[in-house]
């Protein structure tokens, strides 16, 4: 009986002892995040060099589509197009001379999804810009949209557009005769869902053959375990089944595929490259840009995956000396990730990459 309370009394202070190990670390973790910025959120255009010096003169319109749906199927869970995928994209066609307009399968205003750990510069000047506000608001239907008035379309994610892109006729049309035209197609992350039902007029999938790069099962599972009976269809094996070539990289950095007048981005984190492909795609070089924190933290989590926590902490150095802001924040979802994919080594590593850029000064006062 006493060996019995014994054990119980052990348990007890194993589970204790883990309790308060927990809230230490839970409390050095967010030590290592930087705190928020309440001078970000204010940023305007006029703040950013990119968008009001040097600016370019007008090369035509590019029409941005996002989607009108707001909850996933029967789930409850809300939904919309991602704003980093708008908005970022947005400004690179508009700081390259390209106007842009937004229509969606429904127009009017359109839902949008905010993740605050996700948003910079860019993306708050976008919400703070009147004009860009007004268009998501006043999105035009894409049925009333005159595809000839445009040098090219770009699909923006967000998961409402798994339930309205592939089904949408207008969007089937548009896409179809715009790729029998030659004219550019970019989509990302789930934008390529736009894509999966077009048939060209040879009676063959569009995608068939093509290198096409979408969020993946991966990607898209980890999140959402219930995602198979969520969606329509999970984008990779829609886009396989197609004949797509589908072009995987990292879970959660940056990848895009180019398939002749076909511009396609994994996720979230490629749309900078996606967009001034797209305007390299027109003939265009694309205007010198400040790369931003996030972009830099990328390529440090790159870095490792190709090479090692080494070479990844040498990055952190160099950028640190070179005045290059790292999102650090980026950094500590990704040991996360890896947290959540059971990988306790890389969990551990990716830390030690948050903790070391922790150390440094990246602070820089150009936008």
């Amino acid at each position: 009986m006493f060996k019995k309370y014994r054990i119980l009394k052990w348990i007890l202070v194993a589970v204790a002892s883990l309790i308060v190990l927990l809230f230490l670390f839970g409390f050095w973790f967010m030590s290592l995040l930087p705190s928020k910025n309440a001078q970000l959120e204010s940023t305007q255009i006029k703040d950013l060099s990119y968008l009001s010096e040097n600016k370019v003169a007008k090369r035509g319109k590019i029409l941005a589509v996002v989607t009108s749906t707001d909850t996933m199927g029967s789930s409850g869970k809300i939904t919309g197009y991602e704003l980093t995928e708008l908005a970022r994209a947005y400004f690179v066609f508009e700081a390259n001379g390209f106007s842009v307009d937004i229509a969606s399968p429904l127009g009017g205003k359109s839902p949008v999804i905010i993740d605050d750990d996700d948003m910079g510069p860019f993306d708050f000047a976008f919400l703070n810009d009147s004009l860009a506000q007004y268009k998501t608001t006043h999105t035009i239907p894409i049925a009333k949209v005159n595809p000839e008035a445009y040098e090219a379309i770009y699909f923006v994610g967000g998961k409402g557009a798994m339930f309205d892109f592939p089904k949408n006729t207008t969007i089937q049309a548009i896409v179809r005769d715009y790729y029998q035209s030659n004219k550019l197609i970019g989509a990302v992350c789930h934008g390529p869902a736009a894509l999966v039902n077009v048939t060209l007029d040879n009676g063959r999938p569009m995608i068939e053959g093509k290198k096409i790069s979408a969020f993946t099962n991966e990607e898209e599972l980890l999140l959402i375990p219930d995602a198979e009976a969520i969606f329509p269809f999970l984008l990779q094996d829609k886009l396989t089944t197609q004949g797509a070539r589908f072009d995987e990289g990292t879970m959660y950095l940056e990848k895009i595929s180019h398939d002749t007048n076909i511009i396609t981005g994994q996720n979230p984190w490629s749309v900078w490259a996606l967009a001034e492909t797209m305007i390299q795609q027109l003939g265009y070089e694309p205007k010198t840009r400040r790369i931003t924190d996030e972009e830099n933290a990328v390529k440090i989590l790159s870095i490792y995956e190709a090479q090692g926590i080494k070479k990844a902490k040498e990055m952190i150095e160099k950028m640190a000396g070179e005045k290059k802001p790292v999102k650090r924040i980026l950094l500590a979802q990704h040991s996360i990730v890896a947290a959540m994919k059971g990988n306790i080594a890389q969990f551990s590593e990716i830390l030690s990459l948050v903790s070391h850029a922790e150390k440094y000064d990246f602070t820089s006062s150009e936008l």
